[in-house]
């Protein structure tokens, strides 16, 4: 089944306060790469392929558009119809298109066909214009021409390696690679080295898939371990790392790790909808679901709810309370290092009902540090707070001399939301039938500084055990959460006391 982005969202924010009223977002800007290259480029960097100056269309170029299809102003591609955009992405003997707009093609245009039906169109252009098929070819027309293929190949290869995951489309692209060299055998290395690049990522990316499914397999209601095990016995949070700098560390690594398995495509992947143009047809309907994507979202709740439930279990007031404030700490060692993403999901578990009604827990807790981090992480003004914090964290990650300094890791449903309604506030297509390419410009901006941010290498130390217990130890459901609480601090009203017995009953065997 696949899952939209608006069920994604709904997972993730469940229980977070948004505005209720997003300020609109608008495709308004256009942006270009930094610096024109006369020889052809290695793809550059995420965070140097956009800036704020403007698309411009002579980068890399020569080709002559002559506007055919494509609509300009002041040399930014504004729209275009979808032929005259895949046009522009192949290359010819004395074009190569600007990177910027190789990303923000490959990105947006399965929004209105697949991914394999793209390259099988590129393809065939590739073929058909550079006179690949001809028996009598220019060898110096093809010494020219097929480094430039091989480039954009790479370059689609490297960026959205799971569209590769379709068989159709790897035939296409051992076909188009095998005839490049068959025209001259000084290419076969390269094209060896691409197709080993590739296959080497998606070994790793379906491990990494096999782990996650068998940490999923195994999870389990921590209410079910209580039971069977006296908490006298059971391990906490604290036993484990008492230090909460290390453990902000560790939840760093889980973090940069899983935001590293998220592909690009797969923010524009779950709005996939129907191509008005292609007669009510789905613009693919085998589309593959954007399961890093969720890993992600289900990673946050995972993490709210494993604060809930060390803070829920201790039986004594004096250890929840000591649970609050170390919590509190590893908050705020997360928001140093740049991690907004575990510090939401941690101010969340915090929030959630029932920890916020322990009143006697929270009145032995010194919450100043706490309220300092809710003030950082405050929904108002669109979160306004929290977006100032974030251009710091990029602006020292853009100077950074370490890996340390380059940590920026977003508060997820927050970036998803952006995106979310980008898509949904700007129209794919114009009146004219032209694809809405100023829209699409926006969106690769946003993916691309999120790209940038998860190419970081963690630089803290592995901790196996603290790691293990962060993705593995069981945790209390929504029920058992209230029934710990209740356990612990007694019901305020009958509401509450109706509520008790009833689990005590459904939970616990007991009236």
């Amino acid at each position: 089944m696949h899952t939209c982005f608006a069920e994604i969202i709904r997972k993730l924010t469940g229980r977070l306060l948004f505005p209720k009223h997003l300020e609109k977002l608008r495709a308004k800007h256009v942006f270009a790469a930094r610096e024109k290259v006369e020889r052809m480029p290695q793809t550059p960097p995420f965070a140097a392929m956009f800036d704020s100056s403007g698309y411009n269309r002579n980068l890399y170029q020569s080709k002559e558009d002559g506007c055919g299809g494509l609509y300009y102003h002041d040399n930014n591609l504004l729209s275009g119809s979808l032929e005259a955009l895949i046009q522009h992405l192949v290359p010819s003997v004395d074009y190569y298109p600007d990177r910027t707009y190789i990303f923000t093609f490959l990105l947006s245009s399965r929004l209105f066909m697949h991914p394999y039906e793209l390259m099988a169109k590129v393809c065939h252009l590739c073929i058909e214009q550079q006179r690949l098929s001809e028996p009598g070819q220019d060898k110096n027309r093809i010494r020219k021409i097929a480094p430039k293929i091989l480039q954009l190949l790479t370059e689609w290869t490297e960026t959205f390696p799971y569209d590769f995951r379709d068989e159709r489309m790897m035939r296409n692209l051992k076909e188009l690679a095998q005839r490049i060299t068959s025209g001259d055998e000084m290419y076969r290395k390269n094209v060896q080295q691409l197709l080993q690049n590739l296959l080497r990522k998606l070994a790793t990316v379906s491990q990494y898939e096999e782990v996650l499914a068998k940490i999923n397999a195994t999870s389990t209601d921590r209410l079910t371990v209580l039971k069977t095990k006296p908490q006298s016995i059971q391990r906490d949070i604290i036993t484990v790392c008492n230090d909460p700098y290390t453990l902000a560390q560790q939840l760093t690594h889980i973090e940069l790790e899983r935001l590293n398995y998220i592909g690009p495509e797969e923010f524009v992947q779950a709005f996939v909808q129907k191509d008005p143009l292609d007669n009510d047809k789905s613009c693919y309907g085998d589309r593959k679901k954007s399961r890093n994507l969720e890993a992600y979202v289900e990673w946050f709740n995972r993490l709210s709810y494993l604060v809930a439930t060390e803070i829920c279990m201790p039986v004594k007031k004096k250890h929840r309370a000591r649970v609050i404030e170390y919590f509190i700490d590893v908050a705020r060692e997360c928001f140093n290092i740049g991690n907004f993403n575990s510090l939401m999901a941690i101010i969340s578990g915090m929030n959630m009902s029932p920890v916020s009604r322990l009143k006697k827990t929270w009145a032995k807790v010194k919450t100043a540090k706490f309220d300092i981090l809710e003030h950082q992480m405050d929904p108002s003004s669109n979160f306004y707070n929290y977006r100032t914090a974030l251009r710091g964290a990029t602006q020292r990650s853009l100077t950074a001399h370490s890996n340390r300094e380059k940590i920026v890791i977003p508060f997820f449903s927050l970036l998803i939301k952006d995106i979310y309604f980008l898509n949904e506030g700007c129209a794919n297509r114009l009146p004219n039938g032209h694809v809405n390419f100023e829209k699409f410009w926006e969106l690769a901006k946003q993916v691309s500084e999120f790209m940038s941010w998860k190419q970081v290498e963690c630089p803290f130390e592995r901790d196996r055990k603290i790691l293990q217990y962060l993705l593995t130890i069981p945790v209390f459901s929504d029920d058992a959460l209230y029934l710990a609480s209740y356990e612990s601090e007694s019901p305020e009203n009958h509401i509450e006391k109706d509520r008790w017995k009833t689990l005590r009953s459904t939970l616990l065997g007991r009236v």
